[in-house]
């Protein structure tokens, strides 16, 4: 979580920031931000990320909006198993708080006026790791192109519990439930630790621009595991 939050913007951002304003803050998509265009988080009727230029975007095409999720904090939150709490309702999930990534017009399910007030965090899993690890385009104040949270029990040099959580691919934070489940109760090896990484990718439909995404991801995936096994 820390190493995560670490990562973020700059360090005069990091100490004015809240986590709640991290995990809704709005889309970092440039048509979005260009405000001569309309998208459909402005109420346009398409996403011209979609046939513009989208080579930031989505390999894990969700939804009709194109632009990834911009909150590193809810893909950690998401590993984390965290539960939201606002003025008004108490124990969301983080995909409770962003939905599924189908409606393209909103960043997130919050109600108006709906104000973000505390996250919850489960007691750590006895012995875990975890490891944070981002893919960008240079060193500093850059958001991440492709971006994971590993967290994981090994016992007997088998993976006991493994939980791993993407961000930068998708609409919104995503599990890669297919790389924890080849790692789930197996023996630590070289093989097992390839095929997780290899199906990262697993239900990913990359943009004509996003395709090497899919590269990163499984890079990271099996660098980070390999660096937990260590």
């Amino acid at each position: 979580m820390a190493a995560a939050a670490q990562g973020l913007a700059t360090p005069q951002i990091r100490h004015m920031a809240t986590l709640g304003g991290n995990l809704a803050q709005r889309s970092r998509c440039w048509y979005f931000r260009n405000p001569q265009i309309a998208c459909l988080k402005k109420g346009g009727a398409d996403c011209p990320a979609r046939s513009g230029n989208h080579l930031y975007h989505v390999t894990f095409d969700l939804g009709p909006c194109v632009a990834p999720h911009p909150s590193t904090m809810a893909m950690a939150l998401l590993a984390y198993d965290a539960k939201v709490a606002t003025d008004r309702r108490s124990g969301l999930s983080i995909s409770d708080l962003l939905g599924d990534g189908s409606n393209g017009a909103a960043d997130n399910l919050l109600a108006s006026g709906e104000r973000i007030e505390r996250i919850e965090l489960p007691v750590p899993l006895a012995g875990e790791r975890a490891l944070y690890k981002r893919a960008i385009s240079r060193t500093h104040a850059e958001w991440p192109l492709v971006e994971i949270c590993v967290r994981a029990v090994i016992s007997g040099g088998a993976f006991q519990q493994v939980h791993i959580a993407a961000g930068g691919i998708a609409p919104v934070p995503l599990r890669l439930a297919a790389s924890a489940a080849a790692l789930q109760d197996k023996q630590i090896s070289a093989a097992t630790i390839a095929q997780a990484a290899e199906l990262a990718t697993s239900g990913a439909r990359p943009l004509p621009m996003t395709g090497y995404k899919l590269e990163l991801l499984t890079g990271l995936v099996r660098d980070v595991i390999e660096r937990i096994v260590a």
